[in-house]
């Protein structure tokens, strides 16, 4: 009988700690939702990142290419 209670104890102290955790999990996710914390990283973090890395880029001047310019060379070199 005790064997029988140790194993059902085990079970509830899983079953707790999982709900425990998808708990946690779900109020983690809800604050990200509700303050907009995606949309911000990505505003305040990727996007700087991005414009910096790729204004500095360099680029060919397209006014400096002929209007005789062969379609499909135009920006390939």
């Amino acid at each position: 009988m005790k064997k029988a209670k140790k194993k059902k104890n085990k079970a509830v102290r899983f079953v707790k700690k999982t709900l425990g955790i998808a708990a946690l999990a779900y109020a983690g996710l809800f604050c990200v939702f509700y303050y907009d914390l995606d949309g911000k990283l990505l505003y305040y973090v990727v996007e700087p990142f991005m414009k910096n890395h790729f204004d500095n880029m360099e680029r060919r001047d397209p006014h400096t290419v002929p209007y005789e310019q062969i379609e499909g060379e135009y920006m390939s070199k």
